[in-house]
């Protein structure tokens, strides 16, 4: 089959960074579907892992984003049959989805929304599990308007959790949302996801976010850069509101700041389900069903901000280099090999 890899950590600009290759074919374990990969998706974590996870020569499969059609099943498989459409974010300590066939558990794995096309679904899923799982399991934030008022500040807004963390919020809650955004594009870009108001993040953060929430805020989703402002938004916080986080700071926070207001933090991780093969693990199949029934209702709209084209080498490493350079708005996809 088909497969985009990489062999050495290497800067993006160098060709060898992101190689074509032939692999075998894979086969589907017990509990596998065996995806043929129409369309994917490329995330921080992808770039991340290719900078500082060294395979010493060994061919390895980046990409945790997919949408396509099962080819083939386990044994044991039981909620998905071969001509299916579907979407999901896979495992991390698996191969990746960059290739033409991939391996996957069902258990993980949701419906393709009807009303999307391939390329569309494939932005959706690592971003929207994160942004359901650390949003309603973790912070506790209820769905629907009902109850007390209550503001959302979401620190990073333009990029691909943020994008969607936004129209959840909007769309399921009776939050006030707030997005931080930095350019104009950016700032538009928010506005159309659903945001109420739209701070700069370049600025002082507390001035920017007081200046629409005199009171503070109740959550706050810290999506990048929370070393830079993580004593703002422990200043913007409300007394025993709540912080979670999805990033991984340069360096190290002082949680001894949120004593004094009682404040909760809470870290996003949207592989430890599957990493640690944990009794929810099939939540996150549930979720993207969820989600999916949203898209087809229309509440959910896509996070596609650019189609690269064809996935190969060349084009994910045109995407791996916007992601780097922090410019990136939304979600950038590939199709077809």
């Amino acid at each position: 089959m088909k497969a985009v890899v990489y062999r050495k950590s290497l800067p993006v600009a160098d060709t060898q960074s992101l190689l074509d290759v032939e692999l075998p074919d894979p086969s589907p374990g017990a509990r596998d579907l065996l995806v043929g990969v129409e369309a994917v998706s490329v995330n921080p974590v992808d770039t991340k892992i290719r900078r500082n996870v060294d395979p010493a020569g060994a061919d390895k499969v980046l990409g945790w984003d997919v949408a396509g059609t099962v080819v083939a099943v386990g044994d044991e498989v039981t909620r998905f049959k071969v001509g299916d459409s579907v979407w999901y974010a896979g495992e991390l300590e698996r191969p990746g989805g960059n290739s033409a066939l991939h391996v996957v558990d069902e258990r993980i794995v949701g419906r393709k929304p009807s009303t999307f096309s391939m390329a569309e679904a494939a932005a959706l899923p690592l971003t929207a599990l994160t942004a359901w799982e650390l949003m309603f399991d973790h912070m506790g934030i209820p769905h629907g308007t009902t109850g007390r008022p209550a503001t959302l500040l979401v620190v990073g807004a333009a990029g691909g959790v943020g994008s969607i963390a936004v129209q959840l919020a909007r769309r399921l809650t009776g939050l006030t949302v707030i997005g931080t955004a930095s350019r104009p594009e950016t700032r538009a870009w928010v506005e159309s996801m659903g945001a109420h108001h739209v701070v700069d993040h370049s600025k002082p953060l507390a001035d920017e976010v007081r200046a629409v929430a005199p009171e503070g805020v109740d959550y706050v989703l810290s999506l990048t850069a929370t070393e830079k402002h993580y004593a703002a938004l422990v200043d913007v916080l409300k007394p025993q509101g709540k912080l979670g986080l999805i990033d991984d700071p340069a360096e190290a926070i002082d949680v001894r700041l949120m004593k004094r207001k009682s404040l909760s933090l809470y870290w996003e991780f949207m592989y430890a389900r599957s990493m640690y093969r944990t009794d929810d693990m099939a939540e996150q199949g549930r979720i993207l069903d969820e989600v999916a029934n949203l898209v087809d209702a229309g509440v959910i709209r896509t996070t596609v901000r650019e189609n690269l084209g064809t996935v190969n080498a060349d084009n994910l490493r045109r995407a791996h280099a916007l992601l780097e350079s922090g410019k990136a708005i939304g979600k950038i996809v590939l199709e077809g090999f």
